[in-house]
């Protein structure tokens, strides 16, 4: 009612310590870093991280409650733990999809609740789509269809008109008369014979999106967006997703498939102010699918670890406990 407090936000849950971790062959090439964490007889759940090529942190894990929550997670391929480093053969949207159901398979789950924001929200419908079966329910942040429309307002035209002063900084990495097509310039850089090239590309392209990542702009800029291992896998892999459109069959596959995820319990956390994933998409998912909840959240950006963010995320994994079709 009008006057009334809001409830407190909820946080998130204390820090742990995955309890069982394991580098597990996918392929002749590519071994993956998988870890477990919360309660062994918990609900299975598996924590997708964005990027693509951005690897986990530990805050993944405190989305979840640790006594009610199997919590899984990985490095996907060519980034964090997982080897070899920033590797791009072998590495599309289909095989990440393959190594979730390995790892399912592997730890002996029938059906789990699936969480992943901007990236990870991609990869989580990816995966739903071809493996509805096996989805308990979704909890999804900052919707990114990987439309050709979001790479362009992202990377060459839109958000640099809210974030011009950090957009200069992007730009700067590329000669005047390559800057009609962003992505592909960097995309000659970012797989250069030559890594000192390779590395300049990769940090600016990088501290675009960490300069835009939260409400409070460049100043928020996460700290690890300055360390050269994380950068190199972080820009070299997402560059090259973006450049194959996914790998999706179409533009705008993803938005296609939703009306067959309509039986899967889904909640959505969306930034009003997400710059890197505007709210265009969450919006036109739900036009899709009628079921599932958007919570708009009015005084975020794109952040995970946002106040709002985190309180929508939280209250969303305490739901699925309660509620998602096991």
């Amino acid at each position: 009612m009008y006057g009334q407090t809001p409830p407190p936000r909820r946080d998130l849950y204390p820090a742990i310590e995955a309890y069982a971790t394991e580098m597990l062959k996918v392929s002749d090439l590519h071994t993956i870093y998988v870890e477990q964490s919360g309660n062994p007889n918990g609900c299975p759940a598996v924590a997708l991280h964005g990027g693509p090529g951005g690897g986990l942190s530990p805050e993944m894990r405190r989305f979840f409650d640790p006594k009610r929550f199997r919590i899984l997670a990985m490095d996907q391929r060519g980034c964090g733990r997982s080897t070899p480093h920033a590797e791009l053969r072998e590495n599309t949207t289909w095989d990440l999809v393959a190594d979730i159901e390995r790892v399912r398979e592997k730890f002996g789950i029938d059906k789990w609740v699936v969480f992943g924001g901007s990236w990870g929200s991609t990869l989580s419908l990816a995966y739903a789509a071809k493996h509805p079966e096996r989805v308990a329910g979704l909890v999804l942040r900052g919707i990114f269809l990987l439309r050709k429309s979001e790479i362009d307002w992202f990377y060459q035209d839109g958000a640099s008109h809210v974030y011009p002063d950090a957009f200069e900084r992007y730009a700067q990495a590329i000669p005047p008369s390559e800057r009609g097509d962003y992505l592909g310039a960097y995309h000659k850089r970012l797989t250069s014979s030559d890594w000192a090239e390779r590395v300049r590309a990769a940090r600016a392209w990088a501290r675009w999106e960490g300069e835009t990542i939260s409400i409070a702009g460049p100043s928020a800029l996460p700290s690890r967006f300055n360390e050269d291992r994380f950068v190199e896998a972080f820009a070299r892999i997402e560059n090259h997703y973006f450049m194959n459109g996914g790998f999706f069959e179409s533009d705008g596959w993803l938005l296609e498939q939703a009306p067959r995820l309509r039986n899967i319990p889904c909640r959505i956390a969306q930034g009003r102010y997400d710059m890197c994933t505007p709210m265009k998409s969450a919006w036109d998912l739900k036009q899709r699918w009628p079921e599932l909840e958007l919570e708009v959240i009015h005084d975020a950006g794109h952040s995970s670890l946002e106040p709002g963010i985190v309180d929508a995320l939280v209250r969303a994994t305490d739901w699925m406990a309660d509620r998602a079709n096991w």
